[in-house]
């Protein structure tokens, strides 16, 4: 692993660990209870917003996990 593929990493995790994250999650977490509803979808143009919105947000409230995977997989080939 480049040392700046490192850093990256390392700047990402610390991240993860601050408090602001785990207010961030919690708002997503919100969040995603009413996007979940479809009867409040008013047609196929704002289905497709709300696909967005949703997809946003499952990519922040997945991010510290794949970003875990990836790193343990990078230091895994580095054996």
């Amino acid at each position: 692993m480049t040392p700046e593929l490192q850093n990256y990493y390392e700047d990402r995790f610390d991240l993860f660990s601050h408090r602001g994250w785990a207010d961030l999650m919690e708002d997503v977490d919100n969040m995603l209870i009413p996007l979940n509803n479809v009867e409040t979808v008013r047609d196929e143009k704002h289905l497709q917003f709300r696909k967005g919105e949703i997809s946003i947000l499952i990519w922040l409230k997945t991010l510290k996990s794949v970003s875990e995977r990836a790193y343990e997989d990078l230091n895994e080939k580095n054996l």
